[in-house]
């Protein structure tokens, strides 16, 4: 999971979704209402669209990175509120296992009602979860990552796979990027960084950037201090950073 950085709605946009919340707000039985509405109003597939553009990679799940995000998950489900069914920062791209397998209506809060899932539109995700990278399970820094781990599986075995996966992709590119650096072949490093940038787990590469600059990076990248050098390079940090 990284840091998502959400778009503004259109005007247009911003206006039809508060009506359409209004109009949930005015009813008898609002979570009925709420579910009628969201099956079949206009603008759900410009919020999609939206999301799509923003997600990592092509088109990734915010919550695990891994599979195609092909629903709208309300991170407050709309069970629990539905006054934000159609509210745009209660929104996120999920892939269906998260939406209904993994996190459904689950949605812990603490003593002040304050949730404990992680929305990476809001939180950064690397403030609450640390990925290690040896092992590719994430570890859990605070409550909030605690509770995140467990409800949307963080953990399972297939991401775990994917992620060490995702890390000996990058170790094989990162290489590739430096020696087209070195040689001014700006088409071969943008190769590598599309290569980086378009693979599933975005917080593989997040998570190695952040471990550069980190005490004991000698001893994370052991196996290759080439990699440490690389991933200090202000040219690449600046690229997969931003």
């Amino acid at each position: 999971m990284i840091r998502i950085n959400r778009p503004l709605l259109s005007a247009e946009l911003d206006v039809r979704t508060k009506q359409l919340n209004g109009e949930i707000g005015a009813a008898a039985d609002r979570v009925r209402h709420a579910r009628g509405l969201w099956r079949r109003a206009q603008p759900r597939q410009s919020l999609r669209d939206l999301l799509l553009d923003a997600a990592p990679g092509i088109s990734r799940c915010m919550y695990c990175g891994d599979n195609q995000g092909t629903d709208i998950d309300h991170h407050e489900p709309l069970s629990r509120n539905p006054l934000r069914t159609f509210d745009w920062l209660n929104h996120l791209l999920a892939c269906s296992f998260c939406n209904s397998h993994g996190k459904g209506d689950q949605f812990p809060v603490d003593g002040r009602g304050q949730s404990l899932l992680i929305d990476p539109t809001v939180d950064d995700p690397a403030d609450h979860l640390a990925l290690a990278l040896s092992v590719g399970e994430y570890r859990p820094r605070t409550d909030k990552g605690h509770h995140t781990i467990a409800v949307l599986r963080l953990n399972r075995a297939v991401l775990v796979e994917g992620r060490q996966q995702a890390r000996r992709v990058i170790e094989l590119a990162l290489p590739g990027w430096h020696d087209a650096m070195r040689l001014g072949d700006p088409r071969r490093m943008n190769e590598c960084l599309l290569t980086i940038r378009m693979q599933p787990f975005a917080e593989v590469i997040t998570a190695m950037l952040l471990a550069a600059v980190q005490p004991g990076a000698e001893v994370v990248f052991r196996h290759d201090p080439r990699l440490l050098r690389i991933l200090l390079e202000p040219r690449l940090r600046a690229s997969l950073l931003n």
